[in-house]
């Protein structure tokens, strides 16, 4: 939906309002995010997905709102998995390897929600991002399994922030 969105905003009004009225009616009500993830070959995050595009569809005050209730722990750096890169065992599984892609796809969603939160929050985020981002991005080329498609979680990951 993040990156529906995303064409959608800039190519087709209408599917972008669609878009827009489904991610409310999908995620406006969810609270208290438990973020069990990632679920060991996850390759996005799915907490912090629903944060990103709701970001994109809400007026700020409307999403702070919903993201203070969505993530009511996050200076306490809870939940702690959304906080802790995903360990990668085996990056030449195809199935463990998509957590390279689970923590650049976190790096791309905490840079992009930090300038929405107050500084101390927003800079939470970016170091959180940072972390995550060291962890896999040497590792987007080496082994078959990430490099044919690491590459561009790696670009949203490096370019999050500067179309927000």
């Amino acid at each position: 939906m993040v990156l529906a969105g995303e064409w959608a905003t800039a190519n087709d009004p209408a599917l972008a309002g669609l878009i827009g009225e489904r991610v409310r009616a999908y995620y406006g009500e969810d609270r208290d995010c438990p973020a069990w993830e990632p679920g060991g070959d996850d390759f996005l995050s799915g907490a912090l997905t629903e944060a990103l595009v709701m970001k994109r569809v809400l007026p700020r005050g409307e999403f702070l709102s919903w993201f203070n209730l969505f993530l009511p722990n996050l200076a306490s750096s809870e939940p702690q998995s959304l906080f802790t890169p995903a360990f990668v065992s085996d990056r030449s599984d195809g199935k463990i390897a998509h957590l390279d892609g689970v923590n650049l796809s976190r790096a791309w969603c905490w840079r992009g929600l930090a300038d929405a939160l107050d500084p101390s929050l927003a800079a939470l985020a970016r170091a959180t991002a940072d972390r995550h981002l060291e962890a896999s991005l040497p590792h987007v080329a080496g082994d078959y399994m990430g490099e044919h498609w690491l590459a561009t979680f790696a670009l949203l990951a490096l370019g999050a922030g500067s179309a927000e």
